[in-house]
This record gives structure tokens, C-alpha cells and sequence, in this order.
């Protein structure tokens, strides 16, 4: 305290109206009722330093408080003065360093205010009555001791600071006068309304290592201008004990690591901070890194719409909508909807699933549906219903089935992944149109070759096909590609003789062409470029492209089961 030359008396028109105190060279805090009734121009006097003149200032920002009632929120007035004044800031404690240790006498807290009679300044002395937040706003002061000067009209806008260290841990709003108590704004209440206020809070003591490497990673990001979404990377990190994030979600990344650090106090909390800062610390990495080609394998970070019928009629749909990011699944949403609404519904609950994912990952949208309904074609529904774009036009999209989720069948393919990884490509096995293999052939073929991708000429709704397909389905066999705009239709009972003429030679021939180079895992990248192309062509072979891709470890759960519901306390 013996050189807090930043306490400051705000005066309006000549009239002293309450205290404030000097955050920055040029910005003084006070509460919004002290300035309410001053005029545009408001003088800051610093009565430590009398050799400083008393610069002008004006309101700069303010909380949001209406004057309404003396418990209206945002009691906050940032004040910028004229010019910067040679006087060294307050510093500011973490957020929880008035808060009593266990077992520890309360810490006394001192208030520097200007009540009547007192132009120079008094000091009073007081403690905080516990560390609950009332209204999510204020914490209640009392007087140290009963004999001491008490909190009155003057020392609102006053720092209240630790009586040991002279560091700031909140704001005077208000004095109850006889009751001997008042009202204090805590520093990260002040940062919620007032964002520039943000870098400058301390995280809580108990995390004192994470908060300076946290700090230095967001004032490093703010410099370089890192371009990232505060609301993404805290969903990305969150655990399941966390907090939603506020409903208006983050306006900066400081905003979004004041959170972390001051809002979380569950059993995984301290596991929270560190996730959210190892991935801001990559996304600072990669920005400074070197240019460098696309990695060949995609960091593939899916979103998974899973379909099935609802069992309460052909029109009704059951639909469950879940994102995937750190090696956890994020259920979003689940509902029954009628098949009419199922485009709409499945496009605002896959828009409501992009904040869980990784930032800076791939996005992969997948469909896992009934055997029935593998031919639907969801890479053609619009994005939204302001935006015709197709949906496998923006992101890449596959799909699976739903026999493929039995853990039997999981167990299986994942093996088979393990082992294309040190494939130099993907090598297709291609059921021609007029091919009159048998389906038990084909699935010896399958488990004794090393090709991967099943190509299809004609649509798995031809008679002629389903069998080979189901064994294609079943094997398992990690990809399988087909056109909806195959040879045959889903009444043919036999194919046509394949030659140039047939649609579904040609797409074998493009496709074969297309993957023959291309990593398995990959292939949904590549099958977005060529859809992309088909709609820009009139006519293009790959415009009817399906593509059912499945690599169970980037759907890992890893609970072994199905994630907690949607909107479940450990979801």
C-alpha cells in the first residue's frame, strides 16, 4: 500500500462523486452510479501524486447498468483519460486470494474512498463475509472491526485490495450504512463486463503455473493475431464435470481463457486447463510453422448422423447426432421426427455439433443408416434452408451401415485399418456389371487380397448386386463405392454386358483412376473433390457417388459403449 499512487478521486463538476483506480497508463475504473449524473468531461485526481495535474476523462464503456434499482447489474464505468499518466498501474490479485485457506483466519482487506469530510482520502478496513457470489455479481464486505471506520457513501469505485500484498481483488459497489457491510465486485465479475480487463485477471492461486502459461499463450495469440473460435476450443477441451459455456458464447479468446480459468471447479477442472492450453499452444505452432504440403492422412474430426427406423411407423425417423474430438464422442442431439422434417432437423443438429469439434482438424460428416437406406442420398441435401449448397459440396461426407456398429464387426475392421496404414495406396476390387461372380467367391477374394476398396458398377438396390453387396458389407470390407446413377436399376434382374456404353464401366474406370494413389484414409477428401467437380460438369460420372467409409478409430468411444444422452449431466 505505500505506493498505491493509483488510487484516484473522480470528481464531477468540482464535486467529489466517489473513487477509482488506475488499471493502465490511460484507464481508470469506477462504478457507472458515480459518473451517472457527471457531465461528459469527468476529473481524475491522483491524491498520492500531487505532482501529477488532474487529467480529464471521459466514459468510455460501461457494464450495463440501467440505475434502475441500487441491484442493477454491471455497476462498471471504464474511464479513459485525456493523456497517460507516469504512475505504475494496481495490480491485480487471482481471483480467489481473498478467500480464507481452510483452517485460516480471514485475509483483511483495505478500501481507499473519499466520504465527506475526507478530500485527501481514509482508509477502511474489512474482509469478505464468504466467497459466494450473490446474484452472480457482488460478494458481500464487513467491517474488520466493529470500532473501524466503516464503508460509506464515497467509497464506491474504491479497489479493494489485500492489506499484505496491496493487490486489487475487486470493486466497491455499494455500503449498507448501519449494517456495516457493502458490496464488492470481484475482478472477474469486472472482466466479464468490461473484456479489455480480461489479460490483466491472475487465474486462481491453486493453478498458478497453468495461468502464467496461459496467459502468455493468449497475449501471444492476440499479438500474432491468431485466427481461431474461443467457443470451439473450450468445447474441445471441456470435461465431463464442466460448465456449458455462457449461452452468448465467447467474444475473444480471453474471454474464453478467464472462463477456464476462474468458472471451473469440478473434479476434472485442472485436466480442462491443461487440454485448453496444450491446444492453443498447437494452434500457435502450426500458424508459425513453415509452409508445408497437406499431411496425406486427414486429422479427421466427424460428426456421425446416425438414422434408423423408429419402430413408431414408416414415416417417423429416430435420429441421434454426435461429434467426435480428443478421442471422445459429444452427443448433440437426439428426437424422432417425421420423414418430411428429417433434412431440416438433421441440418440445424449438425451446424449445433461443429463447436465440439478439434479446431484446426478435418471435418467429416457421416451417415450411418439402415441396410435399406444406404442408396439415400444425404450428399445432396442442401446445407440449410437460406443456402441450397449440398451438403457433400461442403464438407466431406460417407457413409456407413448400421450392421457395421456390432462390436463383433468393429473389432474386426479395426484390424483390417491397423493394416492399411502401410499401404502405398488404395487398390480396388470391381464387381463389373455383367460379372457373374458368386458372393461366396467374392468373400474369399476379399479376405485373401490385399484390395480394399469394393467397387460396385451398378446400385446395391439391383437385384443382381445385393448379394455381393451384403457379403461386401459383412466380410467386412473397409470401403465400398458405388454410383446411385449405376447401370442397373433396383428392378433389373439381370445386368447388362458392361462395354463402353454402360455408365457403370465408366464409373469403375473414373473411379479406379481417381483412388488408385490416394491413401484409404483419404478417400473422403477425395471423394468431396471429385462431387465438387460433378457439380460444376453437367453430365460428370462421380455426380451420383456413394461412398461408405468406416475406420472404427476415428469413431473410438472410449468407454466401449454408447456415450451419455445428449443433454445428460456426464454427457
Amino acid at each position: 500500500m505505500k505506493s498505491a499512487e493509483w488510487h484516484a478521486r473522480i470528481e464531477c463538476a468540482g464535486t467529489v462523486a466517489g473513487a477509482g483506480f488506475l488499471v493502465t497508463p490511460r484507464t481508470v475504473l469506477t462504478c457507472a452510479h458515480v459518473v451517472a449524473d457527471g457531465p461528459a468531461e469527468l476529473t481524475v485526481t491522483f491524491t498520492e501524486r500531487p505532482d501529477v495535474p488532474p487529467p480529464q476523462a471521459r466514459v468510455v464503456a460501461h457494464g450495463g447498468w440501467t440505475a434502475h434499482a441500487s441491484s442493477d447489474l454491471g455497476d462498471l464505468a471504464v474511464l479513459e483519460l485525456e493523456d497517460e499518466v507516469p504512475i505504475e498501474p494496481a495490480a491485480l490479485a487471482p481471483v480467489d486470494a481473498a478467500d480464507a485457506a481452510h483452517g485460516m483466519p480471514p485475509r483483511k482487506l483495505l478500501v481507499y474512498g473519499f466520504p465527506v469530510g475526507f478530500d485527501e482520502g481514509t482508509l477502511a478496513e474489512c474482509r469478505i463475509t464468504g466467497p459466494q457470489l450473490i446474484s452472480r455479481e457482488w460478494i458481500q464486505l464487513e467491517a474488520w472491526q466493529p470500532d473501524g471506520h466503516q464503508l460509506a457513501k464515497g467509497f464506491s469505485g474504491a479497489a479493494v485490495t489485500l492489506a499484505d500484498t496491496g493487490e486489487v481483488v475487486g470493486m466497491v459497489t455499494a455500503a449498507t450504512g448501519a449494517a456495516r457491510t457493502g458490496r464488492m465486485m470481484p475482478t472477474e465479475v469486472m472482466a466479464r463486463h468490461w473484456p479489455g480487463l480480461e489479460g490483466l485477471v491472475p487465474a486462481p492461486g491453486h493453478r498458478t503455473a497453468d495461468r502464467a502459461r496461459l496467459r502468455e499463450l493468449v497475449e501471444r495469440a492476440v499479438r500474432v493475431g491468431l485466427a481461431c473460435e474461443p467457443l470451439r476450443l473450450y468445447r474441445a477441451a471441456m470435461g465431463p464435470w464442466d460448465p456449458e459455456p455462457p449461452p452468448e458464447g465467447f467474444d475473444s479468446l480471453r474471454s474464453a481463457a478467464l472462463f477456464v480459468l476462474s468458472e471451473l471447479d469440478g473434479p476434472d477442472a485442472a485436466g480442462t486447463v491443461a487440454r485448453f492450453t496444450e491446444r492453443l499452444a498447437g494452434l500457435l505452432d502450426d500458424m508459425v510453422r513453415a509452409p508445408a504440403e497437406p499431411p496425406a492422412v486427414p486429422d479427421w474430426s466427424p460428426i456421425l448422423v446416425d438414422l434408423q427406423h423408429s419402430g413408431g411407423g414408416e414415416d417417423l425417423v429416430r435420429v441421434e447426432v454426435s461429434a467426435y474430438s480428443g478421442g471422445r464422442r459429444h452427443p448433440v442431439d437426439s428426437g424422432t421426427v417425421p420423414r418430411a422434417r428429417l433434412e431440416e432437423y438433421v441440418q440445424d443438429r449438425v451446424e449445433a455439433a461443429f463447436p465440439y469439434l478439434t479446431p484446426g482438424s478435418d471435418e467429416l460428416l457421416a451417415f450411418a443408416l439402415p441396410g435399406d437406406w444406404l442408396d439415400l442420398p444425404v450428399d445432396r441435401w442442401a446445407l440449410g434452408s437460406d443456402d441450397p449448397t449440398p451438403l457433400g459440396c461442403r464438407y466431406p461426407l460417407v457413409v456407413t451401415a448400421q450392421s457395421r456398429r456390432k462390436a463383433s464387426t468393429r473389432h474386426l475392421l479395426t484390424r483390417v485399418w491397423n493394416s492399411l496404414d502401410a499401404l502405398p495406396g488404395t487398390r480396388m476390387h470391381r464387381v463389373e456389371c455383367g460379372s457373374t461372380e458368386a458372393a461366396g467367391r467374392l468373400r474369399v477374394r476379399l479376405l485373401r487380397s490385399d484390395a480394399c476398396l469394393v467397387g460396385f458398377a451398378a446400385s446395391p438396390a439391383a437385384a443382381h448386386t445385393r448379394d455381393r453387396f451384403t457379403t461386401s458389407l459383412t466380410t467386412p470390407a473397409p470401403l465400398v463405392a458405388w454410383s446411385r446413377d449405376g447401370c442397373a436399376d433396383g428392378e433389373r434382374q439381370t445386368p447388362c454386358a458392361g462395354g463402353d456404353g454402360c455408365a457403370g464401366q465408366r464409373f469403375l474406370d473414373e473411379l479406379d483412376t481417381c483412388v488408385s494413389g490416394r491413401l484409404p484414409a483419404e478417400l473422403p477428401r477425395r471423394i468431396w473433390e471429385l462431387r465438387l467437380e460433378a457439380e460444376a460438369e453437367d453430365g460428370h460420372w462421380a455426380r451420383g457417388v456413394q461412398l461408405l467409409w468406416d475406420d472404427p478409430r476415428v469413431f473410438a468411444d472410449p468407454h466401449g459403449g454408447a456415450a451419455a444422452p445428449a443433454r445428460s449431466p456426464v454427457a
